[in-house]
């Protein structure tokens, strides 16, 4: 049986190790060591990462009871030296032990028990038994939490047998009966876990909760603690900073400075929409005098397919013509009428635009598309236009 360093010494990052056996299959190799530090999946916790012999471990399993090395390709030579990726483990300790803490904190203040726990690379979440925990109530727990961090309660890893356990208050009844693996914080909980944590609370750093949702039947907690709380911190000052420069502002005030500009944001749209709607009356009248056999076709430089689209609506509803619009700012060409043509839209776009490279469709009264070049939405233009003219 392979030593397990990271029970054994769990602060280990290097060591020398001889290979007890070394497996080829499907095209992958793997390695069993006599003594391993990497730790594989297991208990919500994701395996180590590293090297060995200078080749990188991308995965670590357990089967059949032996722990599976993944690398590249196997070593030149039976004694190697292995070396973890120790930040990733460090992260994982942090996230795994603050998962308990907070966990046991949620539980002793309002009975919400923790029923999954997720350790992702970017987001760490537990699922409690409770729907109705309230914003204060969370932020009471994460206050509480943090101030168990700054108490540094040592936090204690032992095997014991089935015998033991009727002493022990665990959290909840293990799977297994022998080898049973306890965590214990400190004047805090004890709990059945085969992961890895920190010796002390104090490592854990922090505790971070970001945002909570309601499940069926539990809420979701969303938290981040160490060095990820603190790279998460650097990042959204990095994000205020810049917007407090925008704003000519200081932190504190840039959600008032804010306000201010989508309040002037939004007149200047509803200026901008009047605007528009004065040109186009403008610009339905020129179009009208130039219309032909009831089709009114016009080329936009500067129009979006959903300014158009209002605008061709309007005219074909009060007109009762065929309007046909394209944008060269988009390259998309536009094809309506009020009902009262013969001309189903869709299934003209549906048949005649693959020849342009076109995509898109709609319905009997209504279709766009849209063009990968400037020269295919002319064309289809042009193409449409001649069509509908001749008929």
């Amino acid at each position: 049986m392979t030593t397990k360093l990271f029970y054994t010494s769990p602060e280990t990052e290097e060591w020398q190790t001889k290979i007890k056996k070394e497996i080829e299959k499907g095209g992958d190799c793997f390695v069993i060591l006599e003594e391993t530090a990497f730790y594989p999946h297991g208990g919500g916790q994701p395996c180590d990462l590293g090297s060995i012999n200078d080749i990188a471990v991308s995965d670590v399993f357990m089967e059949d009871d032996e722990i599976l090395h993944k690398i590249d390709r196997l070593p030149e030579t039976n004694h190697v030296s292995c070396k973890l990726n120790w930040d990733r483990r460090f992260d994982h300790m942090q996230q795994h032990s603050g998962q308990h803490l907070l966990s046991a904190i949620c539980l002793e203040l309002f009975q919400a028990k923790t029923v999954s726990f997720h350790l992702g690379t970017e987001d760490v979440t537990i699922d409690v038994n409770q729907i109705n925990l309230t914003q204060d109530q969370l932020i009471r727990i994460e206050d509480e939490v943090n101030k168990q961090i700054y108490k540094n309660r040592n936090i204690n890893s032992y095997f014991i047998n089935n015998e033991q356990l009727t002493s022990i208050p665990l959290v909840k009844q293990p799977k297994v009966t022998e080898n049973i693996r306890i965590v214990e914080i400190e004047g805090i909980e004890y709990n059945a876990c085969g992961g890895i944590h920190v010796s002390n609370t104090g490592e854990i750093g922090i505790i971070k909760l970001f945002k909570s949702e309601k499940m069926k039947d539990a809420t979701r907690i969303h938290f981040k603690c160490g060095y990820r709380a603190l790279e998460d911190f650097q990042a959204t000052l990095e994000i205020t900073d810049t917007l407090s420069d925008k704003f000519h502002t200081g932190r504190k005030d840039i959600l008032d400075r804010f306000g201010k500009w989508e309040n002037e944001h939004k007149q200047l749209q509803y200026q901008n929409s009047e605007l528009e709607e004065q040109n186009n009356t403008y610009l339905e009248k020129e179009l009208l005098s130039r219309i032909e056999s009831n089709v009114l076709a016009h080329v936009f430089p500067d129009k979006s397919l959903k300014s158009m689209q209002k605008f061709a609506a309007k005219i074909a509803s009060e007109q009762h013509v065929i309007v046909l619009f394209a944008t060269t700012a988009e390259n998309k060409v536009l094809l309506v009428h009020d009902g009262s043509e013969f001309l189903l839209c869709g299934e003209f776009y549906k048949e005649h635009l693959p020849a342009f490279n076109g995509k898109g469709g709609g319905n009997a009264k209504s279709a766009q598309a849209a063009f990968p070049t400037l020269e295919n939405c002319l064309a289809f233009f042009q193409f449409v236009y001649e069509k509908i003219i001749s008929c």
